[in-house]
């Protein structure tokens, strides 16, 4: 039985990373996939493909999240295209990490309008959708960094705790519609990125975690899928930290 057969889900930010493997996931799951990129158009094709290859549909929109008004034509043409959206999740996210004594006002407040304020678009735009429906799930990423904190990433941390903060004032607004909103706060992932950095660094940073390695995009759908699924009905307004035991 495919957990998600017959769902459509919005993920932003899907082309690399976290929100391909999301993406992968939940169309072995049977959901139907709209995703955003914002400029890697062959990864972002070459995953099309591999979703409509399993059989469900799939399309890649080039869209800013950030941006208020893309966020609601892409919505729009979602649910023209596949006439529902039963899971919204907002993936898309960047860093700029410095010193708060080095960090520039132009550097926070691209983090804070990429990472939270398109969390308010896309929520507020498939809001509409949901309602009408009586039913969605909304599953936002943050980070055990919106949890704890971390020197170096004020801006980022901000970004991060306000999607929590958010996300639970959604799940109190919309809760009596069948509406959830729930919240996934990854540890440290592995992925292409983190591939570039020095191998002893990272292994530093395996040995801190209680299960002893990096988690990896997997890690973070499967959280998702649940979330996104029937199994997680009863279940809005929480933070899951999927860190193998970082913050425990």
């Amino acid at each position: 039985m495919k957990l998600l057969e017959g769902k459509t889900a919005i993920i932003t930010g899907a082309s690399r990373g976290i929100g391909r493997g999301i993406a992968q996931i939940f169309g072995q799951q049977g959901a139907n996939v709209a995703f955003t990129y914002s400029s890697s158009e062959a990864p972002a094709l070459e995953l099309e493909k591999e979703l409509t290859d399993m059989g469900v549909k799939a399309k890649a929109y080039k869209s800013d999240a950030a941006n208020f008004e893309q966020a609601q034509a892409l919505v729009d043409d979602v649910v023209k295209e596949f006439g529902a959206i039963d899971i919204l999740i907002n993936n898309a996210g960047i860093t700029k990490d410095n010193l708060l004594m080095r960090i520039s006002e132009e550097d926070f407040d691209k983090v804070i309008e990429v990472n939270l304020k398109s969390v308010f678009n896309m929520t507020k735009a498939a809001q509409r959708t949901m309602l009408k429906q009586r039913k969605g799930s909304i599953i936002n990423m943050s980070s055990v960094v919106g949890v704890k904190g971390n020197a170096g990433q004020t801006n980022y941390a901000a970004s991060k705790a306000g999607i929590i903060g958010f996300s639970k004032s959604v799940a109190l607004e919309l809760g009596s519609r069948n509406i959830r909103c729930n919240v996934i706060a990854p540890g440290f992932i592995e992925t292409e990125m983190t591939a570039k950095l020095d191998e002893k660094v990272v292994q530093g940073w395996r040995d801190n975690i209680p299960l002893k390695r990096g988690g990896n995009p997997e890690d973070i759908a499967n959280a998702c899928v649940f979330l996104g699924s029937d199994m997680s009905a009863y279940i809005t307004g929480q933070v899951i930290n999927v860190d193998g035991g970082m913050l425990t």
